[in-house]
């Protein structure tokens, strides 16, 4: 065989693994450095059953970041996680890793090992074929899907259908289980009444089959008060054992705080903070919780004032908070912009514009100016402003909640004005965009 040759079925083997490198992963740098600080803040305590994929995933992220001894560290950390957690040094678990150990290794220029990763994977395959003739291995699947559950709306129905297929193979993975029906959630997040019965049926089973998941538990309290029922006492037992565990973006304490602000007390919601900030005064991750408790304050809850110091506390904490993640605190630049209106409207106007003239990716773009678009309907007052930044909003094709929030406030504003050259505008502006 030709060198040549050879080079070109070395390389189809790689585009045929299943890994990272494969999964046409390739968001915008903006998206890969939010999901960086996510991912560290997830910690890596012994125990998680996602650890091994969070590697793989921080790995993968270096790369693309151009980091690449940072990115095979990690990946060799998987490696380590994953034996770790099943208590074996093989299985098909790593069939996803040992693909990436091998595209990492083509990048760097070294063959050989990528060759002797691509040799590996081919071991496992042939030794622990998938349960479903045809179809990926469930551990392929489970890991695909939780790694695609990062990377937007767009494809979160392909994430539920590859967990969906894990689990039909392997009903009693219990993580999987839970991450299936924490997508349901995710997928009804901005909707009143929640999922509905059926996916509420499937939550309540992957709780009881889980019950040291309080993520999970707190989820499951705020889909049963999206359906009226009373959760406060349920709520505040949870609240005591989140706190008693260590600091995570996984243990619960967000989607926790969240429940409080919507169906409890949002005075609660940021005494609770507090409380567990004072536990842990050097997390970083729930200084961003507590200020995002400030925020919901403050933004959201107008008929009743802040208490005093309240406004400084929250500005104070934002300006912390943007210093802790200084490549991922786009969103948090806003969040100030729009506390800073209820206080002095002279700064926030100021970081506005500033955000404003930034050369910004188009979902960077299309959140600014939904946001930008409510301040300027909110704290300005400027109707026909705000409508030409939902327009600019709308007009970005990302499939995101803010570009279906400009198009949902352009509807409004349509049918609550009086037939004139405005509302006309935005039909002729709706009708371009063939929703």
């Amino acid at each position: 065989m030709s060198a040549s040759k050879s080079q070109r079925n070395f390389e189809s083997k790689l585009k045929d693994l299943q890994c990272h490198f494969t999964w046409a992963l390739d968001p915008e740098k903006s998206r890969l450095l939010r999901l960086k600080d996510k991912l560290e803040d997830i910690g890596t305590e012994k125990g998680n059953r996602w650890l091994g994929h969070i590697y793989n995933l921080r790995g993968f992220i270096e790369h693309k970041l151009g980091l690449n001894e940072e990115a095979k560290s990690l990946f060799q950390k998987a490696t380590e996680a994953l034996n770790e957690l099943r208590k074996a040094d093989e299985g098909p678990w790593l069939v996803v890793n040992y693909g990436n150990l091998a595209w990492l290794h083509h990048h760097l220029g070294d063959q050989a090992e990528s060759q002797a990763y691509l040799s590996k994977v081919d071991a496992l395959m042939e030794k622990y074929p998938s349960p479903s003739q045809g179809e990926l291995h469930p551990e392929i699947c489970a890991e695909r899907a939780w790694t695609l559950i990062k990377f937007g709306k767009k494809v979160q129905p392909q994430a539920a259908d590859l967990f969906k297929k894990a689990i039909r193979m392997q009903p009693d993975r219990v993580e999987w289980n839970a991450s299936y029906v924490l997508g349901l959630a995710r997928a009804s997040k901005h909707s009143e009444s929640g999922v509905d019965a059926s996916s509420l049926k499937k939550m309540e089973r992957a709780k009881n089959q889980n019950p040291n998941n309080l993520y999970l538990a707190a989820v499951y309290l705020t889909q049963l008060a999206k359906k009226g029922q009373k959760v406060e006492d349920e709520a505040q037992k949870l609240a005591s054992q989140i706190l008693r565990n260590p600091v995570s973006s996984y243990s619960g304490i967000k989607p926790l705080l969240r429940l409080y602000t919507k169906y409890i007390s949002v005075d609660e919601a940021i005494d609770l903070a507090e409380d567990a900030l004072k536990k842990h005064p050097d997390e970083r991750y729930l200084k961003r919780c507590v200020a995002l408790c400030y925020k919901w304050k403050i933004l959201f809850f107008r008929e009743s004032r802040p208490r005093p110091g309240m406004t400084e506390r929250a500005i104070s904490l934002h300006r912390e908070v943007i210093s802790l993640y200084p490549n991922s605190s786009f969103v948090k630049k806003i969040d100030l912009a729009s506390v800073y209106a209820k206080s002095d409207k002279a700064k926030s106007e100021a970081i506005f514009q500033k955000l404003l003239r930034r050369d910004l990716e188009p979902a960077d773009k299309q959140v600014l100016y939904n946001r930008f678009a409510k301040h300027l309907y909110c704290d300005k007052q400027d109707h026909q402003g705000a409508m030409q930044f939902h327009m600019r909003a709308a007009s970005i094709t990302v499939e995101s909640f803010f570009r279906d929030d400009s198009i949902e406030a352009l509807r409004r504003t349509k049918d609550t004005t009086k037939w004139n050259r405005r509302s006309k505008e935005i039909e002729e502006f709706l009708a371009k965009l063939k929703l």
